[in-house]
């Protein structure tokens, strides 16, 4: 009479094959977790560039005063949530927004980005606080095509 069940051979057989499977998944798995988060702060970097360049030509175009030094840039990064008072033609004040909210960080999971304004040197790691002409995620790690993501 013979036994039911699986030999060890058997087993082992299986383990080796799950663990090689395993192996090959677990890097594929984190490469696609990393090239989405990539994905992600391209996104949220256009995203609050484009809000920083329509408030500049907003500024321009309607003539709005502001502080000389600033290059019609806005002050911070929350104005472009408050937005800018003006009025209209009509002589009407209206709130122009730019965004809807901060974008998250999504390398830092965080709502702090790395900020530039106009009169700080390009390879400056800190905010001079004139202006918000650029912003950059503060993480440090490298990306997948060997820069790192804060020359992004």
């Amino acid at each position: 009479m013979r036994a039911k069940g699986f030999t060890l051979i058997e087993l082992i057989v299986v383990v080796v094959i799950v663990s090689i499977l395993a192996a090959v998944a677990i890097p594929m798995v984190e490469t696609s977790v990393k090239r989405q988060k990539e994905i992600e702060l391209r996104r949220a970097l256009r995203t609050i560039r484009s809000a920083i360049d329509e408030y500049k030509k907003f500024v321009e175009e309607h003539k709005i005063d502001v502080d000389e030094d600033s290059y019609k840039y806005p002050p911070k990064l929350e104005d472009l949530v408050e937005g800018i008072e003006y009025k209209d033609k009509k002589g009407n004040e209206k709130i122009q927004k730019f965004l809807r909210r901060i974008p998250m960080d999504p390398m830092t999971n965080s709502l702090e980005w790395g900020m530039r304004s106009y009169q700080d040197d390009r390879d400056s790691s800190g905010w001079g606080g004139e202006n918000l002409w650029d912003v950059y995620t503060t993480s440090g790690r490298k990306a997948m095509n060997g820069t790192y993501y804060k020359e992004w």
